[in-house]
């Protein structure tokens, strides 16, 4: 209990309706945005570990690395190369360029036009890394990534979000999270098979099949329908309504419409988006857009995702059994993100975010204290094969704490809590903070390995320990509450409350402070 207040988001309209196999099958399709993400974040990790790859695009680092093993010197920085970080880091600061026109194109154009040009330009981005020659062309496609990355992440939650009924939505949206860890997965065992291709063009392979994530997500675009929100704040009301009760299974949506229509309205009032989320009103979802998707990167994450393989090998493992390793903790994020899936509308989101930082914090310390008890400082040493198991046996314990709160929550929550007014906005500022700091920990991470050695481990477990008292103070449960309604969430709570004024509720002006299911207790 934050602040000893407890409010009631349980009194939201629960509208008429039921999962219906059209909205399953638009969310799964719409869901797989989520495979390029996942899938260069898998394979980008894996071809860096490659020798042919290195020996091609950086053959300083593959010079420094069979330095570090022939004279058994620091395993910390023998990966340590701007270059080679430049080229995975790349990627995030066009997703987050990119994120920034997406929001126009989802806006005007609509959710699923946003997601086909996402996969186009990563299908391009594809076939240019695949053949490329020499490390210009191998960043411009990664440049090209990002642009498809950027626009996916910011149409595929937010058509997730309006498509699904509230008391689902977590579920539906979370298969996001789900792709993304699919697409790791993928990578990792392609990544497994490639480098084991004679001749040593297997990074080739392992690059240019990003086409078939980004082929998938494009060609599923077109047949996906538009979301009722997206239609009638285009003016197309009479064809919302039908969608409406298609996507709701009952011809019961007057209630539901009219608050969707009511929502429209007051966002056409709205001339300038990105002005208006300054406003005080919109104090919390602002502060949310920045410090979730900041807090999601600082968890560490990514830094096991992109070096998982670069991380093994530090340890110690050899070149297949670190990419082995990948695919392991890859299987760990596939499975825990089915138990987000099933438990996010029945726990809700502060118990999963509260649990799976306890068990991060948990893991960092003790693969921190591991990893230093062996290598110290100097970052020499040999490790016993089942001294190295203990330390991947934790590393995926917190891939999993991760894959069951902050990944899947991480998205989800930013995308639901936004108004129509400034919905775009507000998820492109999500998308290019959650990009701009994966580029910077993507940059920063092996010059810091090389220079903090195992105390980086402790270094994100402090940002732990941050982000979950954040998260126990300052972010009220919102499940099963209405996506039009949320903003009686932010006006019940205890901190938040203050920044809404009475005349900024439009919406529940019926419903009574009773705490019903308990369902926003701080």
């Amino acid at each position: 209990m934050a602040g000893g207040v407890v409010v009631n988001t349980g009194g939201a309209k629960d509208y008429p309706g039921k999962l219906t196999m059209f909205v399953l099958l638009a969310c799964i399709v719409a869901a797989t945005g989520g495979l390029i993400f996942g899938y260069d974040i898998g394979i980008s990790g894996g071809v860096t570990s490659m020798n042919p790859f290195l020996m091609k695009f950086f053959p300083s680092v593959y010079r420094k690395e069979q330095e570090a093993e022939r004279n058994q010197s620091n395993q910390y920085c023998k990966f340590d190369s701007q270059l080679l970080t430049m080229f995975t880091s790349s990627l995030y600061l066009a997703a987050l360029v990119a994120s920034f026109f997406a929001a126009t194109v989802t806006r005007v154009a609509g959710r699923k036009w946003s997601m086909f040009g996402g996969g186009v330009t990563f299908l391009i981005g594809a076939a240019l890394n695949g053949a490329a020659k020499n490390v210009v062309v191998l960043i411009l496609g990664r440049v090209l990534l990002g642009i498809g990355v950027g626009f996916a992440n910011q149409s595929v939650p937010v058509y997730l979000s309006e498509m699904a009924p509230a008391r689902l939505r977590g579920m539906l949206n979370i298969g996001f999270q789900l792709m993304i860890t699919i697409g790791i997965l993928c990578a990792n065992l392609i990544n497994y098979g490639t480098a084991k291709i004679k001749g040593g063009w297997g990074w080739r392979v392992s690059l240019a099949l990003a086409a078939v994530p980004a082929a998938i997500i494009a060609v599923g675009a077109l047949f996906l329908p538009d979301t009722p929100n997206s239609l009638i704040d285009r003016g197309h009301t009479a064809a919302a309504k039908r969608m409406l009760k298609r996507v709701r299974g009952t011809e019961d949506v007057e209630e539901e419409y009219n608050d969707l229509v009511a929502a429209s309205d007051e966002s056409k009032l709205v001339a300038h988006p990105w002005c208006n989320i300054l406003q005080p009103r919109y104090r919390p979802q602002l502060v949310m857009a920045i410090v979730i998707p900041m807090f999601q990167q600082l968890t560490g994450i990514n830094v096991i995702m992109f070096y998982a393989p670069v991380l093994f090998k530090t340890l110690g493992f050899a070149d297949d059994a670190s990419l082995m390793s990948a695919v392991i903790t890859g299987l760990v994020n596939v499975f825990a993100t089915l138990v987000s899936i099933v438990t996010v509308d029945r726990l809700g989101r502060r118990k999963l975010f509260l649990q799976g930082g306890t068990q991060m914090l948990a893991c960092q310390i003790v693969v921190g204290s591991l990893i230093g008890a062996k290598f110290g400082f100097s970052g020499v040493a040999e490790i016993p094969k089942a001294y190295a198991a203990i330390v991947v046996l934790f590393i995926c314990a917190y891939v999993a704490g991760f894959a069951w709160s902050w990944g899947p929550l991480g998205w989800l929550v930013p995308s639901e809590i936004f108004p129509l007014e400034i919905r775009s906005a507000g998820q492109s500022i999500n998308v290019s903070v959650n990009m701009l700091c994966t580029f910077i920990i993507a940059q920063a991470f092996l010059p810091m390995l090389c220079r903090f050695k195992f105390i980086l481990f402790f270094f994100f477990g402090a940002w732990v320990v941050v982000m979950t008292i954040f998260v126990a103070l300052f972010l009220p449960e919102t499940k099963n509450v209405p996506i039009e309604e949320m903003v009686l969430v932010w006006k019940s709570h205890w901190y938040w409350g203050r920044f809404i004024r009475d005349e900024d509720v439009h919406v529940g002006a019926d419903l009574e402070m009773q705490g019903a299911n308990g369902n926003g207790k701080l």
